[in-house]
């Protein structure tokens, strides 16, 4: 299963999230716009915050950080995130 990136721009951060292809096929579509839609119908939407770390192998990863909740009224902007590291699902 592959985990795709998005950049979640808001008035004072910018995070890096993950949606596994099941929580993709539950918005309906892999593009920012779909997400957008998703967050504004249902007021929040969860996801899992990613982050670069080490591996166990001293290599650079995207990898899970934590579980957050996004709320509509707090994001500004959506846009596919392109890694030139690998991938961790969660």
């Amino acid at each position: 299963m592959t985990v795709k990136l998005f950049k979640i721009v808001t008035s004072r951060d910018e995070i890096i999230v993950g949606f596994s292809e099941a929580d993709l096929a539950i918005i309906g579509s892999a593009d920012a716009a779909s997400i957008g839609r998703k967050l504004v119908a249902d007021g929040s939407l969860a996801a899992w915050q990613y982050a670069v770390r080490r591996a166990a192998d001293g290599t650079l990863e995207h990898g899970p950080l934590h579980q957050i909740s996004m709320l509509a009224h707090d994001s500004i902007r959506i846009e596919p995130y392109a890694s030139a590291l690998p991938v961790v699902e969660a």
